[in-house]
């Protein structure tokens, strides 16, 4: 009867998630892998992460050696009783409330593009009539009109005869 293995519970197994307490289940078997914490190669967190469900699927997906598999045997202590494992949920997406924010970004969004360029035009005739003001001789229109004017003059000017 010393050799026989006791069995589990989900629930009682679960409990044990922590680094100085923690249980693992494989294929079926019960893990005490406390004394094993701080010696194996992925780090404690990996092995915590495993508690409280069925870590055979991450343990394959792992890919461990034959010398790993060997190792294990001197952590179980017994087996789970199948019984008690929660069916596997599959994952639904918590409901979440509509979004507004993102309409709201939206519209401010659309508000920027038509008033950025205007306060940008703005801006720049508020410069230009300030130069204007302060400035008169710099009156690029001005300056234009008497250039064309006077470019004029002299080109008839200079054919008379």
């Amino acid at each position: 009867m010393a050799g026989e293995k006791k069995v589990f519970g989900f629930e009682e197994v679960a409990r044990h998630n922590v680094t100085k307490d923690c249980w693992i289940i494989i294929a079926g078997k019960v893990y005490d892998v406390t004394p094993f914490m701080d010696e194996h190669p992925g780090g404690d967190e990996v092995l915590l992460a495993v508690t409280g469900k069925d870590a055979t699927s991450d343990f394959e997906d792992i890919g461990h050696s034959d010398s790993a598999r060997e190792m294990m045997e001197k952590y179980h202590i017994g087996q789970i009783d199948a019984s008690t494992i929660p069916a596997k949920r599959t994952y639904v997406n918590p409901q979440q409330a509509p979004n507004h924010a993102n309409k709201d970004n939206d519209f401010l969004i659309k508000i920027l593009q038509f008033l950025v360029p205007i306060m940008i035009l703005g801006l720049a005739f508020g410069i230009r009539q300030y130069t204007k003001s302060e400035y008169p001789e710099t009156d690029i229109s001005k300056t234009a009109t008497f250039s064309t004017y006077t470019a004029k003059k002299s080109s008839s000017t200079g054919h008379d005869t």
